[in-house]
């Protein structure tokens, strides 16, 4: 398999969810002035898009019942995406208050998945869907679709993916700018990955097509390399791994941010983001929710950030050193 970043530099484009996917299921409020702070300091990192919150009922998820106050006082950062996830008319209508730079809007591809967590079926999900990108095209704000369960559901086994492709098609007929394809609970594996992505850009050649995979079963990084290698350029990720995964109880949920850049840049992309930067961001991150997340990079260091040799070994060095000169 070639070396998908061979040749020319190829440019991937992260987006980071954390402060919205990964935050609406921590069990304590972080303070609207520390969501404020966390995103202005993300957006300096160079991460293409911030999914900064959800207009979701505060009933529904209080942990993103600030989403106005939010938006109304991050710094937006020229180059840098702000999107929101809205669920409904309504969710619209309260974000435009503030506008994003794009609507994400949810639906699952798994009948009873959608019934589960939108308690709605997908016929009525694709409706209220419509309807909202009709609100949104009137307010001239770009729309994305989130598909939930594109690679499986928890509940039903393998999701069709041709089903996955018509539910696509009905949004982008409709104006969608793109479409994201969710590994949701984490069932996903690489060929499976490769084989959907690139049916998608088969059928779909001028639509966006982000991926946003799981590492619930610890395949995450597989599966974005072989999106990676099948043409994908865009990436959700959230920090430091925050986020769960409600079918499958004390696994991880999101693919880790910067675990994901660390991995692009070995591979040569070009992804606009300074890792460093965004290690401070992590870390930070693990403060403000109070618990450790599962990101590996922030424990293990780069690649090639090396250890200092022990002093034990160093003379033993020095010596190997001196007789390798000698003439």
């Amino acid at each position: 398999m070639m070396d998908p970043c061979v040749g020319a530099v190829r440019r991937v484009f992260l987006q980071d969810v954390a402060m919205r996917d990964g935050l609406q299921a921590e069990s304590v409020f972080v303070p609207t002035d520390d969501k404020v702070a966390f995103v202005d300091a993300l957006s300096a990192t160079g991460v293409a898009k911030i999914e900064v919150t959800s207009f979701t009922s505060p009933r529904a998820i209080p942990m993103l019942a600030d989403a106005d106050e939010v938006m109304r006082r991050i710094r937006r950062v020229p180059g840098v995406e702000y999107t929101v996830l809205v669920p409904n008319v309504r969710g619209v209508e309260r974000a435009l208050a503030a506008p994003p730079d794009e609507f994400n809007l949810v639906m699952s591809c798994s009948e009873t998945h959608n019934l589960a967590n939108l308690r709605m079926t997908r016929e009525r999900s694709v409706a209220q869907l419509l309807e909202v990108m009709r609100l949104s095209a009137e307010a001239r704000v770009p729309v994305n679709v989130s598909l939930s369960c594109s690679f499986g559901c928890p509940m039903e086994g393998d999701v069709p993916s041709g089903d996955v492709l018509d539910f696509a098609a009905t949004f982008i007929d409709a104006g969608a700018r793109g479409v994201t394809l969710c590994d949701t609970t984490g069932m996903a594996y690489p060929s499976q990955v490769a084989a959907l992505c690139t049916d998608y850009h088969r059928r779909f050649p001028g639509a966006m097509l982000t991926l946003h995979v799981h590492n619930t079963r610890g395949m995450g990084l597989a599966n974005a390399l072989a999106a990676l290698q099948a043409g994908v350029d865009r990436f959700d990720a959230s920090l430091g791994g925050l986020g769960g995964c409600p079918y499958a109880p004390g696994a991880t949920g999101n693919v880790c941010t910067e675990d994901l850049a660390h991995m692009l840049l070995l591979e040569g992309c070009s992804i606009g983001v300074d890792l460093p930067a965004l290690l401070d961001c992590a870390r930070r991150l693990g403060a403000l929710v109070g618990h450790e997340l599962p990101g590996q990079l922030v424990k293990a260091g780069r690649r090639l950030d090396l250890h200092p040799v022990p002093s034990s070994v160093a003379q033993s060095v020095a010596q190997s050193r001196t007789r390798a000169e000698a003439p």
